[in-house]
């Protein structure tokens, strides 16, 4: 399907399954009762995907407060462990166009340290966006995330797992549909902590970033020092960006790493 009401991403070169990949997470954030919307795909292929086309509308206050409460909800729905990709699904996945392990874990620290800080910041280093320092103090912190100091007692998350403001766009699904708010695109979805989704909101922005906390940590009912650990939870993201954007990000994310160590 194509024409006013798609919208198609293409990539001549993508590897096999790479929007299937997409068109999954879509499909399993879609699922969450009463979470947030997610744009629809038309059609799947191999080199390109069709999605549909979402009518722009204001990012106003009640509508970010309205996203903090459903991605709280998104998240609340589950996932059968850390690290699992929505059921049915076979194989690894991608964060942008870097692969992204899919292994399951029972505890997040295991889960987080090993899959998703260990080989980004190795692969920073083999690129020299990363010092071997550098690399020493992120592996003093996944020392202690294996060790499960940073677990608790939150189950898996069903989390977008990208979610950089760019990702969340304020419009309506659907010719003439009343409602209007924030919908989800371009997820690597998977189990992982909420407060990765956060992190990340908070590490790039988006339309009225306080109000959409605020309303999540309410609806989620988070822990008061919540906000501590988000820190620790932007390694992934900055160490991903190091890899791919340069040493800038490898610099900022062992300033951050070195608070956790």
């Amino acid at each position: 399907m194509t024409g006013p009401d798609a919208f198609v991403k293409q990539r001549a070169e993508a590897p096999p399954q790479f929007f299937a990949w997409e068109a999954a997470g879509l499909a399993w954030l879609g699922r969450a009762d009463g979470g947030t919307a997610v744009v629809g795909v038309h059609e799947v292929g191999d080199t390109r995907i069709v999605l549909e086309r979402i009518a722009p509308a204001p990012a106003t206050r009640a509508a970010a407060q309205a996203f903090g409460r459903s991605l709280a909800r998104t998240h609340a729905a589950g996932a059968d462990a850390f690290g699992a990709a929505a059921p049915g699904w076979n194989g690894d996945g991608w964060i942008g166009r870097q692969e992204l392990t899919i292994r399951p874990f029972d505890r997040w620290g295991e889960f987080y340290a090993t899959t998703r800080l260990q080989p980004y910041a190795r692969a920073a280093h083999r690129v020299g966006h990363l010092s071997a320092a550098a690399v020493h103090i992120v592996d003093r912190v996944c020392a202690r995330l294996v060790a499960g100091e940073f677990d608790d007692d939150t189950p898996p998350a069903r989390i977008h797992g990208d979610l950089w403001g760019g990702n969340v766009l304020y419009g309506r699904l659907g010719t003439g549909s009343p409602a209007a708010g924030a919908v989800l695109i371009d997820p690597a979805a998977h189990g992982g902590h909420g407060l990765t989704d956060l992190a990340m909101l908070a590490l790039f922005g988006t339309e009225h970033l306080s109000l959409v906390l605020a309303a999540y940590a309410e609806a989620a009912q988070l822990r008061p020092d919540w906000a501590d650990l988000i820190g620790l939870h932007q390694l992934h993201p900055l160490l991903v960006h190091a890899v791919s954007h340069g040493p800038s990000y490898g610099q900022q994310a062992v300033a951050v790493a070195d608070r956790y160590r």
